[in-house]
């Protein structure tokens, strides 16, 4: 994503050209890959593409997604990397291409209740975001529901 008055669209690929969009001194906003999973997951799809090299040390880890979408709807840094739902809730960020679904582990939200948890109301609630109406919910929402 990039802040919403400097929108581009950029293919993501092995071929991208990651220095020159930066430029000399730019950065790119991440959940900090050692602790928040999107960032996990934007480590993958950089080593996998072989992106790695020029993101790392160019990387400005935030203690979540939320405080990296801050940092480039502020203008801080010219890119961030969160997910599309993140960056669909606010106005000041443009989204301005997404990684291949292949250069990363599938991200998943599993559902479930705890051994302990199984009251009525746990239950209602699991059927409810399990069935067609949770499922619209999610996909007015940006996620695919399966």
């Amino acid at each position: 994503m990039t802040p919403r008055d400097q929108a581009q669209q950029i293919a993501i690929d092995a071929g991208l050209d990651l220095a020159s969009i930066l430029g000399p001194n730019g950065r790119i906003a991440v959940g900090d890959p050692a602790n928040v999973p999107a960032g996990i997951y934007t480590r993958q799809a950089l080593t996998r593409l072989g992106l790695s090299g020029i993101a790392e040390p160019r990387l400005s880890r935030a203690e979540n997604v939320r405080g990296a979408l801050l940092l480039v709807g502020r203008g801080e840094v010219p890119l961030g990397i969160v997910y599309a739902t993140d960056a669909a809730t606010t106005p000041r960020v443009a989204i301005a291409g997404t990684f291949p679904a292949a250069s990363h582990e599938p991200i998943v939200y599993p559902f479930a209740i705890p051994r302990t948890g199984g009251t009525p109301q746990a239950r209602a609630l699991l059927e409810f975001i399990a069935g067609p109406q949770g499922a619209e919910i999610f996909t007015r929402r940006g996620f695919r529901t399966e």
